[in-house]
């Protein structure tokens, strides 16, 4: 996760104001709201001496497990080679941190006196769908931020609450949506779904994400642009797949749609019809490490665009800008052609007037 990727998301997905940034879950920072007393993120196994928090805390707390007193809610259980569940979670629990365990199963009633839950992370354990009760999630009615990356689940938890608004299932095995799993989802905002084994998209596999801002389905094997996605897009990453083009219509009906990431893919100008790209919402847009030789016409709305390491070898201010005028010009302010074929003394005279509010141009 670059810096990029940092500023983007919090300028999507929410304010800046008392929020804090604390650590890195499935590619996507976790923005921490402390008015809300929302705890750390980070692991406190070997920062503090257990026993201090046991002496200060007069709170029940599980033996294998952290309760720091200046957040009373939040229970560290992570990094402690656990096989299973933490028995006698306190009803008080709203945050539970079980990521970097060796956990393969959850019981039906594994979160029954812990039914106030608002983060469950689970990351980099061993769980298997197989082991995932149908009801397990379904009465954690609070629930808003659910964290299973890098497990072994081979398809979406079933009973999700409503309620939830980030579902994370990045590095799984994943290779098939079973129609209607996101359909009482109306509440989620981010979807991380790279690393895994989709080959395509169905038309029901995203039904009921009416709000869904950040989708990343990168890291898959998704051969042709996907359709039926949610028209609330505002952040796509489909990086490191293997697309070969889009059509006049793969963008139709995103008009909110701000950051489309397509690098690290098999991209040639014959797979891009006309137009394809020519979406004046976005803002940044990623083609790098593709197979392109020509420039594709771009909207004149276009602030940062990404071309890094193709086949480019000359350059067509047409593709920035159709005409050139007082009122007419490319908003471009970065602009990566490194990589490519390309020569700065060689560009035509005229880019300049084209691109005249570009900050940066890499050749």
């Amino acid at each position: 996760m670059d810096i990029k990727s940092i500023f983007l998301f919090l300028s999507v997905c929410g304010p800046t104001w008392a929020f804090t940034l604390d650590f890195d879950y499935g590619g996507v920072p976790l923005w921490i709201n402390r008015f809300l007393g929302e705890p750390s993120v980070l692991t406190l196994k070997d920062r503090m001496d257990p026993g201090w928090f046991r002496a200060v805390n007069a709170q029940s707390c599980p033996l294998e497990c952290d309760c720091p007193i200046q957040w009373p809610t939040a229970l560290y259980c992570d990094h402690r080679g656990l096989k299973q569940l933490p028995s006698g979670l306190p009803s008080r629990t709203q945050y539970l941190f079980l990521q970097g365990n060796d956990i393969t199963f959850l019981g039906t009633g594994a979160f029954a006196n812990a039914t106030n839950l608002r983060w469950l992370i689970l990351d980099h354990n061993q769980l298997l769908s197989e082991q995932l009760n149908n009801v397990l999630f379904s009465n954690l009615t609070r629930l808003v931020n659910l964290f299973i990356n890098h497990n072994k689940l081979t398809k979406v938890p079933a009973g999700l609450p409503s309620g939830l608004k980030q579902l994370r299932l990045a590095y799984n095995h994943i290779e098939k949506i079973s129609a209607g799993a996101f359909q009482n989802l109306g509440n989620l905002t981010v979807l991380l779904l790279q690393g895994n084994r989709l080959k395509i998209i169905e038309e029901s596999d995203l039904k009921g994400l009416g709000g869904l801002n950040l989708l990343d389905l990168s890291h898959n094997l998704l051969d042709t642009f996907p359709k039926h996605l949610p028209p609330s897009i505002q952040q796509l990453y489909l990086s490191n797949n293997s697309l070969t083009g889009l059509t006049e219509n793969s963008l139709h009906g995103f008009n909110g749609l701000r950051y489309l990431r397509l690098g690290h893919n098999k991209l040639r100008n014959e797979g891009l019809e006309p137009g394809a790209l020519n979406l004046t919402s976005l803002v940044e847009l990623d083609l790098s490490y593709n197979q392109l030789k020509e420039i594709p016409t771009v909207p004149t709305t276009l602030q940062y665009l990404y071309l890094e390491v193709n086949h480019i070898q000359e350059f067509n201010v047409s593709s920035f800008c159709r005409t050139v005028g007082p009122t007419s010009y490319s908003r471009m302010k970065i602009l990566r052609l490194d990589g490519n074929k390309l020569e700065y003394h060689k560009l035509p005279p005229d880019w300049v007037f084209c691109l005249r509010v570009l900050h940066n141009i890499y050749i």
